[in-house]
């Protein structure tokens, strides 16, 4: 495989982080997830964090290097980490089990398969268009497919935020998987939080990200979204991807997974505390290491 990738998240306006955005990939698959979290201080960035470690750990022991079955992979993990956020809160004796957006990404044999719950968005770009976007499941969502209202109310709509389907909660996520999807060298694919994609105008997204050079793209996205998200900025996660030809002639910035062994994997995620840009969360030393020992031990019931 040969691609180029980049990712980053903000804190925004918030008190916290509860976004996070990994990615892993081995010699023959790739693996991008995000996750936004929701929930009272601290619980909805650790159903966010459960959620992105368990699905890119499973990632790491499985993909040998690829999965078995990309569609069966990918409901089994999200399905785990839902339980594995339920098992969290009922340790806890939470009475608001926290609760998170999804998007997972997996390509290998240049096909990619993605699963969604949520309002976090995936979007694939091919030749300037866009190709293929989830759809949000949200109030707002099902208001525009059923005509009651256009994009520029749906913009301001007080219900904007309102998702019907997640992990953890109440309820069993309704979890949306694509069909397989051929990828072409140029293809770029982008998976981003409600953070990044409400304050921009879709063509604005796509446009930035069309010819493929993530690594400028992703930064002027997430400026132009914090700047526009002014004093109530959320917190803004964005990972992009470029895909290339194996043939293709070397590229800055480009990962090449030919000479890799087999079994062998390299992963990039965003966890608690700092993150690139130095934005610091308000979280004391002893909260992150009592967090990170739950979220293991929650993960290690399903492992």
């Amino acid at each position: 495989m040969r691609f180029t990738i980049f990712q980053e998240s903000r804190i925004g306006k918030r008190r916290t982080n509860q976004d996070r955005v990994a990615y892993s990939y081995t010699r023959d698959a790739l693996l991008l997830v995000l996750a936004d979290g929701m929930g009272g201080h601290l619980y909805g960035e650790i159903a966010a964090q459960i959620s992105v470690q368990f699905i890119a750990q499973s990632f790491q022991q499985e993909a040998r290097p690829k999965v078995a079955d990309p569609v069966l992979f990918l409901s089994r993990v999200l399905s785990n980490a839902h339980h594995a956020i339920l098992d969290y809160a009922f340790d806890k004796n939470l009475s608001d089990i926290p609760r998170t957006t999804i998007v997972a990404c997996l390509i290998q044999d240049g096909i990619a398969h993605w699963a969604h719950a949520g309002d976090s968005r995936l979007y694939l770009i091919r030749r300037g268009r866009l190709l293929a976007q989830t759809r949000d499941h949200s109030r707002v969502q099902l208001m525009l497919d059923q005509g009651l209202l256009d994009a520029e109310a749906a913009a301001s709509h007080p219900g904007r935020n309102r998702i019907f389907s997640c992990l953890g909660g109440s309820h069993p996520p309704q979890i949306e998987f694509s069909r397989g999807t051929p990828l072409m060298n140029g293809d770029v694919l982008a998976i981003c939080s409600d953070g990044v994609w409400g304050p921009l105008e879709t063509d604005e997204l796509v446009r930035t990200l069309a010819d493929g050079r993530v690594m400028d793209a992703v930064p002027a996205l997430m400026n132009e979204a914090e700047t526009l998200g002014g004093a109530q900025c959320d917190n803004m996660s964005l990972i992009a991807m470029t895909w290339h030809d194996d043939h293709q002639e070397d590229i800055p910035d480009t990962v090449s997974t030919r000479t890799m062994p087999a079994d062998a994997f390299t992963t990039q995620m965003e966890g608690f505390g700092r993150n690139k840009r130095g934005d610091q969360e308000d979280l004391s030393e002893d909260e992150i290491e009592r967090a990170i020992r739950e979220i293991n031990a929650a993960i290690h019931k399903f492992k």
